[in-house]
């Protein structure tokens, strides 16, 4: 079973503070890095490698260079994946309401990946708590489904949101690391924790970090 962490008994760890917005979205568009060769970008999932969903496709777009639209407003990520330098995303979208984004940085060391990949879990786990205090009208509750046995490691998370009118959303969220390179891999859609594919989300973490080479 997946252990329940409530926004309430979660413990304040090294974030960033909290922002508006309760929905999937990831700040700004940063500009790209500049001299940043395509051969150093990592490998990145393609569009069938992510959960399947009835009655619709997965469409992926292009891999850019940069921070991710949208970064700078995410309360469980925010700007521990960085200003965009030696970074890299791409976006995934169904005909439905289903969506989700990787974003994959190369570190100059791997002590600074290591850094970087226990930096963003440890935002993850305490976003659930920073989005109800930004604000009293969400109700937010992270789920830890634990450590994945790949490469240097990965972690899983699933993040549902309520509004007080009763507007619900459900997030996948993963982190992984092979050597130098961080990988986060993030799905959300309507609904609740039932309506999250987890098992699927798991594989494709899997995949995620073994093509960062």
């Amino acid at each position: 079973m997946p252990k329940r962490i409530r926004a309430a008994t979660l413990t304040t760890l090294t974030g960033f503070t909290a922002l508006t917005g309760t929905g999937p979205a990831f700040g700004a568009v940063l500009a790209p890095p500049a001299g940043v060769a395509a051969s150093q970008r990592p490998g990145f999932l393609s569009a069938a490698d992510l959960p399947p969903r009835p009655r619709s496709s997965w469409t992926a777009g292009k891999v850019t260079a940069g921070a991710s639209p949208d970064v700078e407003t995410d309360r469980c990520l925010g700007r521990a994946l960085g200003d965009g330098s030696n970074s890299w995303y791409r976006d995934f979208r169904t005909d439905l309401d289903t969506s989700a984004r990787q974003v994959s940085i190369r570190s100059s060391s791997v002590s600074a990946a290591k850094g970087r990949y226990s930096r963003i879990n440890q935002d993850i786990r305490s976003c659930a708590l920073r989005i109800e205090r930004a604000d009293p009208e969400v109700e937010a509750t992270l789920r830890d489904y634990g450590q994945l046995d790949v490469e240097e490691g990965a972690h899983v998370y699933g993040l549902h949101t309520e509004t007080s009118l009763g507007a619900t959303d459900i997030r996948l969220l993963s982190v992984g690391r092979d050597g130098t390179r961080v990988t986060v891999v993030a799905w959300s859609q309507m609904g609740g924790f039932g309506d999250a594919p987890v098992k699927g989300f798991k594989k494709t973490t899997v995949t995620a970090v073994a093509k960062l080479r």
